[in-house]
């Protein structure tokens, strides 16, 4: 299986790139989070996934180790192929799927265009336990001011901010002081948005 490649840089588009390695060109299908991380060098590394199909070989590239972990068990789940995981790794980042599976919150991962309820729940289901045993407890951020969390991103949407845009402000507010009270976190969401 080809782990990583290292090489030239020949084309960067925001679903994919092509990188040269000793003179042959190879396609790495990328997420939105990959794309935003990759560098303005010419030489750059990717970690990849390889998916072989009776019709394809299908390459997969992460700037990140941990992005393609969380690729890699989303593909494990019945019912997710690689383009949704690509989607939903373009959606939120590596780290909100991560902490959104860890604490159970269905309504982040249902967000993601073509995930519905059942599928949201199945992933929840299925990798919960996984990711708490691959990831250190720390490291995942459970909320437990998830109803804080969702209180203030129902207040702000009533104010007429738009609640992915508002997410992303609450989300850094929390990451910075996770035992805000509700009105705390809408009224520095307010300063930021």
């Amino acid at each position: 299986m080809i782990t990583h490649l290292s090489g030239k840089l020949v084309e960067k588009n925001p679903t994919y790139v092509i990188v040269e390695c000793h003179g042959v060109g190879y396609f790495l299908n990328i997420s939105l989070h990959t794309f935003s991380l990759l560098p303005n060098e010419e030489n750059i590394r990717l970690f990849t996934h390889l998916q072989v199909k009776e019709d394809a070989h299908t390459l997969f590239g992460f700037v990140e180790k941990s992005e393609r972990e969380i690729f890699r068990l989303l593909l494990s789940v019945s019912g997710i192929g690689s383009s949704t995981a690509r989607t939903m790794l373009s959606s939120l980042t590596p780290t909100q799927v991560r902490d959104a599976i860890a604490n159970g919150d269905v309504p982040s991962i249902q967000a993601i265009k073509g995930i519905g309820a059942k599928t949201a729940q199945r992933v929840i289901l299925d990798l919960k336990d996984k990711i708490l045993k691959v990831y250190d407890m720390g490291e995942v951020s459970l909320q437990s001011n998830n109803t804080s969390k969702e209180e203030a991103l129902s207040a702000l949407e009533v104010l007429g901010f738009v609640r992915r845009q508002s997410e992303k402000v609450v989300d850094k507010v929390l990451a910075e002081d996770p035992t805000l009270s509700v009105e705390d976190i809408i009224k520095l969401a307010l300063k930021n948005l």
